[in-house]
């Protein structure tokens, strides 16, 4: 790793992201073709662990034979999922206690004889409120959103039939489109999607039954911006995260499961801080100094644990941050989330700030 960085520096060849060309790659690539025919549904059903619950109603074999594919669009995730279809059919309810509040959009197809495909109406849901359905599609494309997005409760969101299809229209072009995709179309895309969901799910004044309350969901996302807020203060601790979110202990752990703990998650985003500092040119405090700021005492162990996360010691990222290569080509790109496991745990990822592109 030294090696290759001192060659780039020596060369003078600065990399603004040595990545961008490369194909866009399934973040998640996974079938029920890997477990025993009776374990294929369970295997299937852990996939949306966290997000929905699903039950079997009715099945025409003791297999299940599906596959789930989830590209990674900065926050945002789009997912494709092929299901036995015809005599299977799959009832799924949202979780009455959701960790995730994401909106998701999504077009079903059914497989009919002699008659191809045929296309569902789209639908557009919030995994906070209540829903559930059955059916027995053949194919689904979606598109998950962060309920950051909008401002608004999503109870006073509605959206005409024809926005919908327009919305529709636009998810499946994408997903037509994702095997001509570079990473560095990331941003471009990501920034077009999001502004033209936020236009299409701006919500209706005219709409009275909004004012019954927040829903009751917790974003991970708010409880990342809490900390953030907190992130110089030495006795930041789970407790006093749960208090100022207003959620229980159990509850504050399980949306920081996939970072490795509330504790983890808070040491890494201290690093991220020393490790911008370092990399500015104007800041010439001493290391010990900038460390000591975001709560390291202890140099030896604050050594061990950057070299550990980004692959450098603090020193050897100041040199190269002083010589004027950018931190975000040589302390962040090469550190991918690893065992994102399901599409919930990736969610929860992109939420607290942990995904591979919101770190570039």
């Amino acid at each position: 790793m030294g090696v290759v960085m001192d060659a780039r520096v020596n060369s003078g060849r600065i990399p603004i992201d040595p990545f961008a060309d490369e194909p866009l790659r399934c973040a998640i690539d996974i079938a029920t073709s890997a477990v025993p025919a009776k374990e294929q549904f369970d295997f299937y059903r852990s996939w949306s662990e966290g997000l929905v619950d699903l039950k079997l109603q009715q099945a025409a074999g003791p297999s299940f034979h599906a596959r789930q594919r989830v590209w990674q669009l900065g926050d945002l995730a789009l997912m494709d999922v092929t299901c036995p279809g015809s005599g299977y059919t799959i009832r799924w309810e949202h979780r009455k206690r959701p960790i995730l509040d994401h909106w998701l959009l999504n077009v079903s197809f059914s497989r009919l004889p002699e008659a191809g495909m045929s296309t569902g109406k789209p639908a557009l849901r919030s995994l906070a409120l209540p829903d559930a359905r059955s059916s027995n599609d053949s194919l689904f494309v979606a598109l998950l959103l962060p309920r950051s997005l909008l401002p608004a409760d999503p109870s006073r969101v509605e959206v005409g039939d024809a926005t919908l299809s327009f919305l529709a229209e636009y998810l499946l072009l994408l997903h037509r489109s994702v095997p001509d995709l570079a990473e560095g179309d990331l941003p471009h895309i990501v920034s077009a999607t999001a502004n033209l969901f936020t236009a299409a799910l701006m919500p209706s004044n005219d709409n009275p039954s909004a004012a019954h309350g927040p829903v009751a969901a917790v974003a991970a996302v708010r409880i990342a911006q809490l900390i953030m807020e907190k992130l110089n203060d030495r006795d930041l601790a789970p407790d006093k995260l749960c208090r100022a979110a207003g959620v229980s202990r159990s509850h504050l752990y399980r949306i920081f499961e996939p970072a490795g703990g509330v504790s983890n998650y808070i040491r890494r985003k201290r690093l991220l801080k020393t490790r911008d500092a370092l990399a500015d040119s104007a800041d010439r405090r001493t290391i010990s100094n900038i460390a000591e700021e975001w709560g390291f005492t202890n140099a030896s162990t604050y050594s061990r644990m950057f070299k550990a996360e980004f692959g450098l010691s603090p020193k050897e990222a100041r040199e190269l941050g002083w010589q004027g290569v950018r931190h975000s080509a040589w302390l962040s790109i090469d550190r991918p989330i690893k065992d994102v496991g399901n599409l919930g745990n990736l969610l929860i990822n992109n939420s607290l700030g942990l995904s591979p592109s919101s770190r570039r």
